[in-house]
C-alpha cells in the first residue's frame, strides 16, 4: 500500500488518516503546532479547564460512524458522551428568556409558545420543517460526496419559497433566492425569533443579511440531532481520535512545519520541512486553507479554473471568535444550564461591526454584543465542588479589529462580554477568581460549513485539486468547517484515494 503525508492534525486530517491507515495505508502527519487537534483546543490552569473552540457536538453520528469504520471499539467506549438538556437557554434584547429542549421540536414548539406568547412555536416549527426540506434535498450532494465536477447546480437555494395568497391566487412552491435575515423576517415576524434564527449563522461566523435561505438547516441539525457534549470537554473527542490514529498506526511528527510540496512527473511526490528533509509519499492530504496551500506550492492556485474559487479578498475575510476563560469561586447552582445565549441588543450594529455597514469604514465592536455563556456541569473540568469553570465567547470582526489593538482594549472588549453573561450567571463578576482573554487570531478564524445557494459563494474549494495525488481536507475545504463537516471531509479525502478519484460517495 502506499505512503501518505498529512499536512496538518486538525480534526479532518485526523479522520482521514484513520481510515486510510485501516485501508492498509502507511500514514505520516505532518504538524506544526506542539499537539492535536486544530482549533479544538483546551486551556488547563489551576485545576480548571476550558475549551476554547467547539464547545458541543452536533452530529455525533460522524464520529460514531468513524470509530465503527476504524476498529471494533465503538465511539462511546473511547469517551463519556451525554445530550445536553435543555439544549440551550436563551436571553432576549427585551429581558424574556426561554430555554429549549435538546432534540425535541414538540417540545421546542411548546417551550417558545410558552415564553414569547402562542403562535411563536408553530411559526418556529414550520421554518424548521422548510429547513428539514432544504436538509433532504442537499445533503448527499454537499455533505456526502465530493464536491460535484458541475458545483453549480448548489448555486441554487434548496430552502423552498413559503406559499403566498395575493391578488393572483396562490404562488407555486419553488427555490428561494432570500437571504437568512429575510425569512427571518417574513417567516418569523417576532424579532426575538429572528434572534433565534440568526444566532446560529453568527455562531459559525455567518452574516445572516447575506447568508442563504439554506442556512436555517443549521438550527435544524442542532434540534433534529441534538446537542452533546463529552465527559471532560470536546478536548476529549479530540484525544479520543488521537489515540485511534496511534491505535492503527499513524505516525505524528509535532513541530514538524511543512514549507513545501514535492512533485515529481507531474504529480506529488512527498513533502519539504523547514528542517531540510524530504518525506517522500505517493499522495499527499494538507489540512490547510487555500492560500497556505498555494504558498506550499510556490504560490500556485491548486485548483483548477472550473473548481470553486476560494475567497481571499479583505472584504472576505471570516471573523473571529473572542473566548474568555473565567474560573468562579462558589459552586455551580443545581438549575444553571449548560449553554446560555444572550442576544445583543442591538442586532443591526452588532452585524455591521463584526461584518461591515458595506460603507467600508471601520467596524466598531458593539457595546453588547452576543455572547455564549457555557457552563459545563462536569467535575473534570474544575478543581473542587467549591468552584466553576465558565468560557464565554462572541463573534468579532477578522484579527486586526480586536487582537491588534492594545492590550487595555482587548481587556475592555472582555469586560464588555462579562456585563452581557450576567444574564446568564447572576453575580459573574465578584465570583471571578482569574480570568484569561484569548483573542482571535490569523489561524483560529471560523470556517463556516458550505452551504447551497447564493451562486456557489457559500462553497468550498473541492477535496480534489488540480495536482495528481494532492487532496485537500478539513473546515476550509468541501463540504466546509465544524466538527461533523470535518470528520464528512476526511472521509471523503479517504473515499477518493482509497476508491480512486471517479468516485462518487457512499451509498
Amino acid at each position: 500500500m502506499a505512503r501518505i503525508a498529512v499536512i496538518g492534525a486538525g480534526m479532518g486530517a485526523m479522520a482521514a488518516a484513520a481510515r486510510l491507515a485501516v485501508a492498509g495505508h502507511r500514514v505520516a502527519v505532518f504538524e506544526r503546532a506542539a499537539t492535536h487537534g486544530g482549533a479544538v483546543r483546551q486551556l488547563a490552569r489551576d485545576g480548571f479547564t476550558f475549551d476554547t473552540g467547539p464547545g458541543l457536538l452536533h452530529l455525533p453520528a460522524v464520529y460514531r460512524d468513524l470509530f465503527l469504520k476504524t476498529g471494533r471499539e465503538p465511539l462511546e467506549s473511547c469517551l463519556e458522551l451525554s445530550q445536553v438538556d435543555p439544549a440551550s437557554r436563551h436571553v432576549f434584547a427585551d429581558g424574556t428568556a426561554v430555554s429549549l429542549p435538546n432534540a425535541s421540536r414538540a417540545g421546542v414548539l411548546a417551550a417558545l409558545d410558552e415564553a414569547l406568547g402562542a403562535g411563536a412555536g408553530e411559526r418556529w416549527s414550520e421554518l424548521v420543517g422548510r429547513a428539514r426540506d432544504a436538509w433532504d434535498a442537499a445533503r448527499r450532494p454537499l455533505l456526502e460526496e465530493p464536491l460535484w465536477q458541475d458545483w453549480r447546480v448548489l448555486g441554487r437555494d434548496p430552502y423552498p419559497a413559503v406559499r403566498r395568497r395575493g391578488l393572483f391566487g396562490r404562488r407555486d412552491k419553488g427555490p428561494t433566492t432570500a437571504t437568512l435575515a429575510e425569512i427571518a423576517r417574513r417567516e418569523l415576524a417576532d424579532p426575538r425569533l429572528a434572534a433565534l434564527l440568526e444566532s446560529h449563522a453568527l455562531a459559525y461566523g455567518l452574516d445572516p443579511r447575506g447568508a442563504p435561505a439554506s442556512a436555517a438547516v443549521l438550527p435544524y441539525m442542532e434540534q433534529t440531532f441534538g446537542s452533546w457534549y463529552p465527559r471532560g470537554g470536546v478536548r476529549a473527542l479530540a484525544d479520543a481520535l488521537y489515540e485511534r490514529c496511534l491505535a492503527r498506526k499513524v505516525a505524528f511528527t509535532f513541530g514538524a512545519e511543512v514549507t513545501g510540496i514535492a512533485e515529481k512527473d507531474g504529480r506529488v511526490a512527498g513533502v519539504e520541512l523547514a528542517d531540510g528533509r524530504l518525506e517522500e509519499a505517493a499522495f499527499v492530504v494538507a489540512g490547510l486553507d487555500p492560500a497556505r496551500l498555494s504558498g506550499l506550492l510556490g504560490g500556485r492556485d491548486p485548483y483548477g479554473v472550473d473548481e470553486v474559487r476560494p475567497r481571499t479578498g479583505p472584504a472576505d475575510r471570516a471573523p473571529g471568535r473572542l473566548t474568555v476563560c473565567l474560573a468562579l469561586r462558589g459552586p455551580r447552582e443545581a438549575a444553571a444550564v449548560h449553554r446560555t445565549v444572550v442576544h445583543a441588543a442591538d442586532r443591526a450594529t452588532e452585524l455591521a461591526g463584526v461584518f461591515g455597514d458595506g460603507s467600508g469604514g471601520p467596524r466598531t465592536p458593539c457595546a453588547r454584543p452576543t455572547v455564549t455563556v457555557l457552563r459545563p456541569d462536569d467535575p473534570t473540568t474544575r478543581p473542587d465542588g467549591e468552584h466553576e469553570a465558565v468560557t464565554l465567547s462572541a463573534t468579532v470582526a477578522p484579527p486586526g479589529p480586536v487582537d491588534r489593538l492594545p492590550g487595555a482594549a482587548v481587556e475592555e472588549a472582555a469586560d464588555r462580554l462579562m456585563a452581557v453573561a450576567e444574564a446568564a450567571v447572576p453575580g459573574l463578576r465578584e465570583r471571578v477568581l482569574w480570568r484569561e482573554v484569548l483573542p482571535p487570531a490569523d489561524e483560529e478564524l471560523i470556517p463556516a460549513p458550505a452551504l447551497p445557494g447564493r451562486e456557489g459563494r457559500f462553497l468550498r474549494p473541492g477535496n480534489r485539486t488540480r495536482i495528481p495525488g494532492l487532496y485537500a481536507v478539513g473546515g476550509w475545504s468541501h463540504p466546509g468547517g465544524g466538527l461533523a463537516h470535518a470528520g464528512m471531509s476526511g472521509a471523503l479525502v479517504a473515499g477518493l484515494i482509497v476508491h480512486g478519484d471517479d468516485w462518487h460517495g457512499s451509498t
